[in-house]
C-alpha cells in the first residue's frame, strides 16, 4: 500500500473536487497556460484552512504558498466562496442530507449577566451611603 504525505487526507477526493468544480469559475483561454492547476491551488486554500497554518506553511505540493494566498483573496473579493456556500447548501438540502435544528448553548450564544438573577443595580451601596454620592466608598484623604 503506497504511503500518502501527511497532507494528503486534507486532499479532496474524485467526487468532491467533480461537485467543487462545477461552482467555480473556469478559467480564461487566454493568455500564459497556468503552471498549476486549479485543484491543486484549491487542495492548498483547504489545507491551509482545516490547519489553520500561516499561509507560508502551506505545503509545496499545492504550489507557491502566494499562488494560493492569491486564488483565495481573488476568489472572496469575486464572492466565488458565498456562492460555493449558498449553492452547497441547496444542493445538499435537495438531497436531503441537510438537517436544519439548531443547538445552542453558551458557547454560541452568551447569555445577559441579569439574565442569571442578578440585580439590575449591579452597585451595591452602602446601607449607609447617600444615593448621590460615587461609586465606592472614601478611605480618607482629600
Amino acid at each position: 500500500m503506497p504511503t500518502l504525505p501527511p497532507s494528503a487526507r486534507h486532499d479532496l477526493t474524485d467526487a468532491e473536487w467533480a461537485l467543487l468544480a462545477a461552482f467555480l469559475p473556469t478559467p480564461s483561454r487566454r493568455g500564459r497556460p497556468p503552471t498549476w492547476d486549479l485543484r491543486s491551488l484549491v487542495n492548498g486554500i483547504f489545507f491551509r484552512v482545516r490547519t489553520g497554518c500561516p499561509w507560508r506553511d502551506v505545503p509545496e505540493r499545492y504550489g507557491p504558498w502566494w499562488r494560493v494566498y492569491h486564488l483565495f483573496v481573488r476568489l472572496r473579493a469575486d464572492g466565488v466562496w458565498t456562492n460555493v456556500h449558498t449553492r452547497l447548501l441547496s444542493h445538499a438540502q435537495e438531497k436531503g442530507q441537510l438537517s436544519w435544528e439548531v443547538s445552542v448553548d453558551s458557547t454560541t450564544s452568551r447569555g445577559h449577566v441579569h439574565a442569571a438573577g442578578a440585580r439590575a443595580d449591579s452597585a451595591v451601596r452602602h446601607p449607609d451611603e447617600p444615593a448621590d454620592h460615587g461609586f465606592g466608598r472614601s478611605r480618607g484623604g482629600w
